[in-house]
């Protein structure tokens, strides 16, 4: 009896501190307010660092792979923030990939062939025409796809299906399947690379100001708190969250400045500047790349727009329910039209970055582009059914896909079974956010 009384107790004291345990993680998450989708995605994304690094012989979290990480997954990140925006409301675009190839062969031939003759080779002008242009035949792109879905009445899978093939037709139309390049060497710097990178002090600077900025937002959001009376988190709450921000600032320019030019590059660069090279070699960082800087330049403009003003209010409004807000007076049909137009200027960026990287346009950009873009949008969290969104999370969407193709090339992994890994992760990510939405209610 005594020992069937002590078995008992023991079991009470153990569910006594399980339920402890839980009620202090409830508590950290309350007063941080961390997201605990947004959590488990990094701490997912650490775990597929951490085993690529394992399996690559310690290669993966080098500073130079992680470099080119960033860059590469620059043009998935801004197309994935436009596309939480069309999932959003209920839409889908299917054709971003060959919008992006069309757009890069327009920009090709316009800053190879037709402004050089007319300009004069080397203009400094060049590469900020092309880039207007393109971005204008991007949002005209959208203008007319968002016009089908909504005037016209076509669902948005139809008509950027359709668009995915009209486009790539156009891409190889434009120069009948020819390889345009090179490309400008001022519009190249877009694409990273050597010369495309600011170096080892102006990486700091930046990263100061982006610590800087994190403080200002802090502090800014405890002052609207106060001021409308919200409830405010506590200091050390507070001070948790910042001081994650700038590690994670801190730690990225860090990595950056760890990587460094060839040493011959270095050398020569030396040799122009009349340096003397060191017995030890000369070290120049690379230093933030400018794809890396655009792509976050992109994510806070879209994180703004969503939170701050009517157009991202309007678009959450009507993913939730597009008869209350067609009721309640939002144009829909225009909002729909302006989605698109976003996603369009968003793939033509995308466009600017993916051939720049190149140094070159060929009608093969941007294949199968569409599905990593959805792919990042959804295991970040946007809901297919509408409604839920965060650009953070097709951020960290982006990063996760870009982080498993990067990992299993340097791995071995054939293209094939690239393929099938992301489509196997593609479609965990959806059943796990179904199995969270139906526990949660969201």
């Amino acid at each position: 009896m005594s020992n069937s009384k002590s078995v008992g107790s023991s079991e009470a004291s153990d569910e006594t501190h399980l339920k402890g345990e839980q009620s202090k993680i409830k508590r950290f998450l309350e007063a941080t307010e961390i997201d605990v989708r947004m959590l488990g995605m990094i701490a997912a994304l650490f775990i597929i660092w951490l085993l690529f690094n394992y399996f690559s012989g310690g290669r993966f979290l080098t500073p130079r792979n992680l470099w080119n990480l960033a860059v590469q997954s620059a043009s998935i990140t801004i197309m994935a923030t436009g596309m939480v925006f069309i999932i959003v409301t209920r839409n889908i675009d299917l054709s971003v990939g060959s919008m992006l190839g069309v757009i890069a062969m327009i920009m090709g031939v316009l800053q190879v062939e037709i402004l050089p003759p007319i300009l004069g080779y080397g203009h400094w002008s060049i590469w900020i025409i092309t880039l207007a242009f393109g971005i204008a035949a991007g949002a005209l792109i959208g203008a007319v796809q968002g016009s089908a879905v909504s005037y016209l009445g076509v669902p948005a899978f139809i008509v950027t299906l359709g668009g995915l093939l009209v486009w790539r037709g156009a891409a190889w139309w434009a120069t009948s399947g020819r390889t345009v390049a090179p490309l400008d060497e001022n519009f190249a710097l877009m694409g990273g690379g050597i010369a495309g990178s600011i170096g080892f002090w102006p990486s700091w600077i930046v990263g100061i100001l982006g610590c800087f900025v994190v403080v200002y937002f802090i502090l800014n959001g405890r002052r609207q708190r106060k001021r409308f009376k919200f409830p405010l988190r506590p200091i050390w709450a507070e001070c948790l969250m910042g001081g994650a921000g700038i590690a994670a600032i801190l730690g990225v320019v860090a990595v950056a400045n760890s990587y460094y030019l060839p040493k011959r590059i270095a050398a020569k660069i030396a040799e122009e500047q009349g340096i003397e090279i060191p017995v030890e070699g000369l070290f120049i960082s690379y230093g933030l790349p400018i794809p890396l800087l655009i792509s976050i330049f992109i994510v806070c403009v879209m994180s703004f727009i969503a939170k701050k003003t009517t157009i991202g209010r309007y678009v959450f409004a009507f993913g939730g329910n597009p008869e209350a807000a067609e009721l309640s007076g939002i144009n829909t049909k225009k909002l729909t039209i302006t989605i698109f137009m976003i996603m369009g200027i968003l793939t033509a960026i995308a466009a600017c970055i993916t051939s720049a990287r190149l140094n070159a346009a060929t009608n093969s950009l941007g294949i199968l582009d569409e599905l990593l873009v959805i792919a990042a949008a959804v295991i970040g969290g946007t809901s297919l059914s509408g409604g839920v969104g965060t650009i953070a999370g097709a951020l960290l969407g982006a990063l996760v896909m870009q982080s498993l193709q990067s990992g299993m090339v340097l791995v071995g992994v054939d293209s094939p079974m690239q393929n099938i890994v992301v489509g196997i992760v593609l479609v965990i990510a959806v059943y796990i956010d179904t199995v969270y939405r139906k526990r949660t209610g969201v």
